[in-house]
């Protein structure tokens, strides 16, 4: 089973003016619980480990994880505003984000609500702002340092300045996660905002180093590429008509994830050995089910019917 641990939210895209202001179209998103739902739809048992407000948006949210199937055991329910995240994209449909999440219920995550995390969890995705801001992020460190040395732990920077603009603290958080995560999976743009001009190939030279089994750099139009300590892969991306690439990461994430547990290597010691041929499937998988999501409309994730 695994468990997604983070944020969830509203991304907010407006729809255009209207006559008296702007009309908005609010989605449930947020990188982790994207990441669950891509897990969910994809038929992983899955569960959510976050806060979530009692107003009518987090009641929201709280639908939609049954509706996609995602375990909510470890949910805490805590009395405080959802985050909202507007929403603006580019002529190549690439999103910017506005983040309004002061206060609210995702950050609030304390250590006694670790006491619900289900015993049955063998694997952890941690990622984005929650691994940054306090208190969420001091919990999910202690979960990290707790289960680390018998689950498999999966992580993705995912950096958002507009909600922690300290690039030192995402750095100091990234080197704290690296002896700690055998499954990293970071984006060159992140790469680029952490470690200007520094070559990709020497950043995944230093997280191995560091103890991290498996490094995957996404690089959006020009694809992805994996590392591990005896095998460098390089795959193209799948060829789509691009929409918005919102979720396209989550969705790389999720693919990954599946790709290891329907192929029984879903475990420390079984991601430390993959192969080439293994770590070239799994990359094509995961960008197959990536480019569906960039074919579509906000975080639309792909089910497990859609990819071969």
């Amino acid at each position: 089973m695994f468990i997604v641990c983070g944020e969830a939210l509203f991304d907010v895209f407006a729809t255009g003016d209207t006559p008296t202001g702007i009309g908005f179209d609010g989605r449930i998103g947020g990188s982790p619980f994207n990441v669950a739902m891509g897990l969910a739809r994809l038929a992983q048992p899955v569960g959510f480990l976050g806060g979530i407000g009692t107003g009518f948006a987090g009641e929201r949210l709280m639908r939609a994880l049954a509706d996609e199937g995602i375990q909510a055991d470890a949910v805490a329910r805590i009395d405080a505003p959802t985050t909202l995240s507007l929403v603006g994209l580019d002529a190549q449909g690439v999103p910017s984000y506005a983040f309004y999440g002061h206060g609210a219920a995702d950050r609030l995550l304390r250590a006694e609500h670790l006491a619900a995390v289900p015993t049955t969890a063998k694997a952890f995705h941690f990622g984005s702002y929650a691994m940054v801001v306090e208190p969420v992020a001091a919990t999910q460190r202690l979960l990290v340092e707790r289960e680390h040395r018998r689950s498999v732990i999966a992580y993705d920077p995912n950096i958002r300045t507009n909600v922690e603009p300290d690039l030192a603290v995402w750095h100091a958080t990234l080197q704290w996660m690296l002896p700690r995560t055998h499954l990293l999976k970071v984006s060159d743009e992140d790469l680029a905002l952490l470690f200007p001009g520094r070559a990709i190939d020497d950043f995944a030279a230093e997280a191995l180093a560091g103890g991290t089994p498996l490094v995957v750099v996404t690089r959006g139009g020009e694809g992805a590429i994996g590392f591990t300590t005896r095998d460098l892969v390089a795959i193209a991306p799948e060829r789509v008509t691009v929409v918005d690439t919102v979720g396209a990461g989550d969705t790389f994430q999720a693919s990954l994830l599946t790709w290891l547990a329907e192929h029984q290597r879903l475990s420390p010691a079984a991601i430390s050995e993959l192969t080439r041929d293994e770590l070239e499937a799994a990359l094509r998988f995961a960008a197959r089910a990536a480019a569906i999501t960039c074919s579509r409309r906000g975080a639309d994730l792909p089910r497990r019917a859609e990819l071969p």
